[in-house]
């Protein structure tokens, strides 16, 4: 099979293991309110979510937590061969998570990922402003939807893309891929549809899954 898109979520994955939300909530000093809230809501209810934590909780707070907390995410080992090994490929490369727009831009910026979804907070003069912009949500059937649209864009079958993912909210993705890699998965379910899983604290172990 020849693949021609690969795709990866983020946290846990390109950035070594870290909620990105579940961080920012510390920094802010949300951490508790934040726990509760994303139980309730994060699967049931994504607008509420956002009104109760981005409205409620955070606007109005100064964003300098929040670029530290971009900016202080450290890579997994290997990211960078894996990323060599894509542009030998010639393969198109996307992020596709529900973390932060500014991180996945930051992971663009190094090594020139050519498509960005992820969930964006809105900063305005240094304050966080209210808005939330969230075209993957919490996950799951979004990720999915945005590999469809993608690849359609791409003029390719959802067949010849590549996933690689670590939890619950990316079994959807999985399930519309063509090869499917478990990578340090923290889900069962997520076990059960991955056509490979790989255990390891570098990221460069899912090479020999991907084609030669």
């Amino acid at each position: 099979m020849t693949y021609k898109l690969i795709c990866f979520d983020l946290d846990g994955v390109i950035f070594q293991d870290v909620n990105f939300w579940m961080e920012l909530h510390t920094k802010f000093g949300t951490l508790e309110e934040g726990k509760r809230l994303t139980k309730e809501y994060l699967h049931h209810n994504y607008d509420k979510l956002v009104e109760e934590v981005v409205i409620k909780l955070w606007k109005g707070k100064d964003a300098k937590p929040y670029y530290e907390l971009v900016n202080s995410l450290q890579y997994l080992p290997g990211v960078k061969k894996v990323f060599s090994y894509m542009k030998k490929k010639d393969l198109v490369s996307a992020i596709i998570s529900a973390s932060s727009i500014d991180a996945a831009r930051r992971v663009q910026h190094d090594y020139g990922v050519d498509h960005l979804f992820a969930n964006e907070l809105v900063i305005r003069d240094g304050k966080v402003s209210g808005e939330f912009i969230w075209p993957i949500g919490a996950g799951k059937h979004k990720k999915a939807e945005i590999i469809r649209h993608l690849c359609k864009d791409l003029g390719i079958s959802t067949t010849e893309a590549i996933y690689i993912g670590d939890s619950e909210a990316d079994i959807e993705a999985f399930q519309e891929v063509g090869l499917a890699i478990a990578f340090n998965p923290q889900s069962e379910e997520l076990k059960k549809v991955a056509d490979y899983i790989v255990e390891s604290k570098t990221l460069a172990a899912i090479l020999p899954y991907l084609p030669a």
